[in-house]
């Protein structure tokens, strides 16, 4: 099967000891971390989002098989206008602005104050971010096969809040050739998600999605906002 859709996504890296080839056994765990994340239902996240103006950081979860999620946005060097809820799809996100906006959202969405539109497919740090996030499942593994014939590597280890790791790239995107080492992943070693790595835009720093910051709640939609089948 063709290697899946977040793979394709462009993005930066950190310095580490690679590259190598994978390993059959490394190649396999990177073939089901997308997979594990489904299987997981959903993962909590934060999502450090950069910017020139300063960054934004989304705390929350992601329902992987709702395809939603939710959290809250905090700005980071920067003014408190873009803070508050937020919830999204692949196709929509839904703001509530909040003047004092808590380190954590509530369990169940607030019924009124929010606003919504549809999500950016460019031009928007954030917007690129959310879609990110969202992508990082799916419902089958990978091949792991096709992973190292196009491009994926070993870059060496790690530990994210305490669980070793092993930082890999993902592929070439069949589209875009020379892609290959443009995604990060730090994964466990039974094929868990622990963090990723990947550039939006013209942003110089990446973006950083960390897995299992705070404890997963179960996603809800907003009231009157229908959510995605």
């Amino acid at each position: 099967m063709a290697t899946a859709a977040v793979f394709l996504l462009a993005g930066g890296g950190t310095g580490s000891s690679g590259p190598r080839a994978l390993s059959s056994d490394e190649a396999n765990r990177l073939a089901i971390t997308r997979f594990r994340n489904y299987q997981a239902h959903g993962r909590a996240v934060t999502i450090t989002v950069p910017g020139t103006a300063g960054g934004l950081t989304v705390t929350g979860s992601v329902d992987y098989q709702g395809k939603l999620a939710y959290g809250v946005v905090h700005g980071t060097g920067r003014d408190t206008s873009s803070d508050g809820l937020i919830e999204w799809t692949a196709t929509s996100v839904s703001v509530r602005p909040m003047a004092n906006a808590p380190a954590h959202a509530p369990a169940s969405p607030p019924r009124s104050g929010w606003y919504s539109r549809p999500l950016l497919s460019s031009g928007s740090a954030l917007d690129s971010s959310l879609a990110i996030a969202l992508k990082l499942a799916n419902d089958r593994p990978d091949n792991a096969q096709l992973l190292p014939q196009n491009g994926a590597a070993w870059w060496g280890r790690d530990k994210v809040d305490g669980h070793p790791v092993d930082v890999m790239t993902g592929p070439s995107s069949p589209v875009r050739a020379g892609t290959a080492g443009n995604v990060r992943y730090w994964v466990g070693s039974d094929g868990t998600m622990y963090r990723v790595r990947v550039s939006v835009g013209s942003e110089s720093r990446p973006v950083v999605i960390d897995f299992d910051t705070q404890k997963y709640v179960p996603v809800k939609p907003v009231p009157g906002v229908t959510p995605p089948r």
